[in-house]
């Protein structure tokens, strides 16, 4: 009975720790509940990824199912084709005046919904994000009557100051701002994390800045902002990808109707995407695009990581 136990707890001492660990019962139980996802991701994540790689070196045939392999040159006819760097000049246009944009407007109702009591909050939490429930199509269709630049609200709001609107949807300048705002129409999710964390500001540091003579805005710059940088960061990085993957704002306002083309001052690199995959039909150029919209995330991505989280405070850190 002894020689039993002894050769078991040698086993155990001779199995490796993370082989041991991961198999208890929380771990087991845990591992079946992301099962779901696991599963979901490899084959309709990660599996699509590796096919969109495979038919980026082919001349893929969508009605044949077939492949005819061309090498690099999908690649090649990136640097090539005229439209695909207009489109990403736009993307990152877009990009880098929405971002900022959008995290300003939702920092700004995420502190005006902090300021109202708790005891009032709950509807007007409500009623802020309702925007974000809104359809896609449904909202660019209220703001195709909203950006008409003969008969549209806003331009007829800026006439009552005597400014003469844009021709918001015609006038190639403005087409891209016309995005923008829509875009500032469903911040609501940046505004809910944002509201978590200033809900998590200790109330004692407000008080001790209150006590040194800091007024309101040298406590929002002093305090808030760095007890906060997390989740400013967090949003920086979410809402850049989503920024470089524009396409149902700009699609539903000038590409739905493929009979009428639009000047190219609205193509983004989802747009050009969506038109070259599944509407010229050329698969292979379009996998192509996406690889090359993937890959600049991911640079974008790792230099937002590398120097952001230099200007970022995390509570227990050094």
């Amino acid at each position: 009975m002894a020689t039993a136990i002894d050769s078991q707890q040698k086993k155990r001492l001779r199995r490796p720790r993370w082989i041991k660990e991961p198999f208890n019962r929380e771990a087991r139980a845990g591992y079946l509940f992301i099962l779901p996802w696991v599963i979901g991701f490899l084959v309709f994540t990660l599996g699509a990824m590796v096919y969109s790689l495979v038919i980026s070196f082919t001349n893929y045939d969508l009605s044949t199912d077939t492949a005819t392999p061309v090498g690099f040159s999908n690649y090649e006819l990136l640097f090539k084709d005229p439209k695909v760097m207009t489109s990403l000049g736009n993307t990152l246009y877009y990009a880098v005046l929405s971002v900022p944009l959008e995290i300003c407007f939702a920092l700004l109702l995420a502190y005006l919904l902090h300021r109202i009591p708790d005891r009032g909050a709950g509807i007007f939490r409500i009623i802020y994000y309702l925007p974000k429930m809104t359809p896609s199509v449904a909202a660019a269709s209220i703001f195709l009557l909203l950006l008409n630049g003969n008969s549209g609200a806003i331009n007829g709001f800026l006439g009552l100051f005597g400014i003469d609107g844009p021709q918001w949807l015609i006038d190639p300048d403005w087409m891209k701002p016309s995005i923008i705002i829509i875009g500032l129409w469903s911040v609501s999710g940046t505004m809910l994390i944002l509201l978590a964390a200033l809900k998590n500001v200790p109330k004692d540091l407000y008080e001790a800045a209150a006590i040194d003579g800091a007024g309101s805005i040298r406590q929002f710059f002093s305090v808030t902002l760095p007890m906060i940088s997390n989740a400013l960061f967090f949003c920086t990085i979410v809402l850049t990808i989503a920024a470089l993957q524009v396409f149902d704002q700009a699609f539903l306002l000038f590409y739905r109707d493929t009979a009428s083309g639009s000047p190219d001052a609205a193509l983004f690199v989802g747009v050009y995407l969506f038109q070259q995959a599944f509407q010229q039909f050329n698969m292979g150029f379009a996998a192509a695009i996406a690889w090359l919209l993937f890959v600049i995330i991911l640079l974008i991505t790792v230099v937002q990581v590398r120097f952001g989280n230099k200007f970022v405070y995390y509570e227990g850190g050094r």
